[in-house]
């Protein structure tokens, strides 16, 4: 920040500092409240990221949905605080955003907009219309940061954001590995272990092993790779071994590392055949129960591997064609009642959604055809800007440009939102890093050096162009 908001924070923690010794003297008993003290201790880690905006707000924010969403003390606290730091972060962030005035708005944030506007349509019908306007300004929100904090946070100083993500990456890994050594599931469910393993560790961690740096280093992430695979396996939750698969065969393709694919696939082969000669009889039980388990979940065979989820698509499909225009209001399901006494403040409950199976039905059931144009714009969008990273790095096979990783994690969150219900649900963590990772890599399609599609047909156009990272322009 510049000198002017420097001397305000200065200002604001010396007044604030005097009243809280002013209180302290007048009502002692406040400061012997358990409650009273971390709220008090949140508030000051609020000013201090505030204060370190660029460095610190994203991973506190990340965390803040993370805590929230796990199976641990206070997790209940992080359900309200969570959306404390959301609105702050988005106040924030667009205060620097217009003192700077250096970062571009174009068509894709234009429609994020008009996506928040078709869901305050939508959730003017909803059964529970209060309800569903709190998830809409939280969808705002959400955009809102985005579009300015996430962008603030990154914009000059991409190899320390990416440096710090990897090493994030490496931190919960290690910690949910712990967790789950110990038998205590700390996220909750199987799908919520595959989602943010096969989503965000898994590409994230093969894209940092690609990377010229230290062996030790490359080692060690080499590592934890294979540690979130196995954690997705694990966790026998498809939608996340799905996306992981796809994420990370696309890196190898897209930067022409058929080797390491080829090597991937022949380890796996050599561990499956190895345990196949020397216990033939656990082998064949393994198939059997993973297929079981993780294809068929548990379902008859005949019935197909989608047979798990063909009813939830069913009843969604009822539901659009009860609710085509307008939907049922962003967030929220028609349950054929409108009892509020069950319904949370700061999280949503079965009182009001269902499970529809999919990001994309869900959001077509919530707002209808009206309110599902623009955000059929935001997503057609997102996926050119994909085409154009994918053609450009296949042509210069270079994995040091930001845009690599934020379109792998992006292709891995659109393949798995296909069969999970979090795509525009602000709560969830999964939802904020995404949201955050497409309008990052919105801005670095620019600084691409996309060839002209006619030199793919003339013999000897396959020459690499220059180094990415020279064609970045200055900011």
């Amino acid at each position: 920040m510049g000198d002017t908001p420097k001397a305000l924070a200065i200002t604001a923690i010396v007044i604030g500092g005097v009243l809280l010794l002013l209180i302290a003297i007048s009502h002692p008993a406040l400061f012997s409240s358990q409650k009273y003290l971390a709220g008090l201790l949140g508030f000051e880690c609020l000013v201090a990221a505030v204060w370190l905006y660029k460095r610190v707000f994203f991973p506190l924010l990340l965390l803040s949905f993370l805590l929230a969403g796990v199976d641990l003390p206070l997790s209940s606290t992080w359900m309200m605080a969570r959306w404390v730091v959301l609105g702050v972060g988005a106040a924030v962030g667009s205060v620097l955003m217009l003192r700077e005035r250096r970062h571009h708005f174009g068509a894709f944030h234009a429609f994020a907009l008009f996506a928040v506007l078709g869901a305050t349509v939508s959730a003017a019908v909803s059964q529970y219309p209060v309800q569903s306007s709190m998830k809409v300004v939280s969808l705002f929100c959400l955009f809102l940061y985005a579009a300015t904090g996430a962008r603030v946070a990154v914009s000059g100083r991409e190899n320390r954001f990416f440096a710090g993500l990897l090493t994030g990456c490496e931190v919960l890994v290690a910690v949910i590995a712990v967790f789950y050594l110990s038998g205590i599931e700390v996220l909750g469910n199987p799908n919520s272990l595959g989602a943010i393993m096969g989503v965000v560790a898994a590409p994230m961690l093969l894209w940092g092993t690609l990377l010229k740096q230290e062996p030790f280093a490359q080692r060690r992430r080499t590592v934890f790779f294979i540690v979130a695979f196995c954690l997705t396996f694990y966790s026998q939750a498809r939608a996340a071994l799905l996306a992981e698969m796809v994420s990370c065969g696309l890196l190898c393709l897209v930067l022409r590392k058929y080797r390491l694919l080829a090597f991937g696939f022949g380890i796996i082969a050599i561990f499956a055949g190895s345990m196949a000669i020397i216990r033939p009889d656990a082998f064949s039980e393994l198939i059997s129960v993973s297929t079981s388990a993780v294809v068929y979940k548990g379902k008859d065979p005949g019935a197909g591997i989608m047979a798990s989820r063909l009813s939830t698509w069913r009843d969604t499909t009822d539901t659009i064609e009860k609710h085509v225009w307008f939907g049922t209001g962003f967030g929220t399901s028609d349950n054929g009642h409108v009892d509020t006494s069950q319904i949370g403040r700061f999280a949503s409950t079965s009182a009001i959604s269902t499970e529809h199976g999919s990001s994309y039905l869900a959001l077509f059931s919530w707002v209808g055809i009206v309110g599902v144009l623009p955000f059929g714009l935001l997503l057609a969008t997102v996926f050119s800007k994909l085409i154009r990273i994918v053609v450009s790095i296949s042509r210069t096979c270079n994995p040091a440009h930001p845009a690599v990783p934020l379109a792998i994690l992006v292709v891995a969150g659109l393949t798995h939102a296909f069969f999970e219900d979090w795509l525009f649900a602000p709560g969830y963590y999964l939802c904020v890093f995404f949201w955050s990772i497409a309008f990052l890599m919105v801005d670095q399609v620019p600084s691409l050096v996309v060839p002209d599609w006619r030199s793919m047909f003339v013999p000897g156009s396959n020459i690499a162009h220059p180094d990415l990272r020279t064609a970045v322009p200055n900011r």
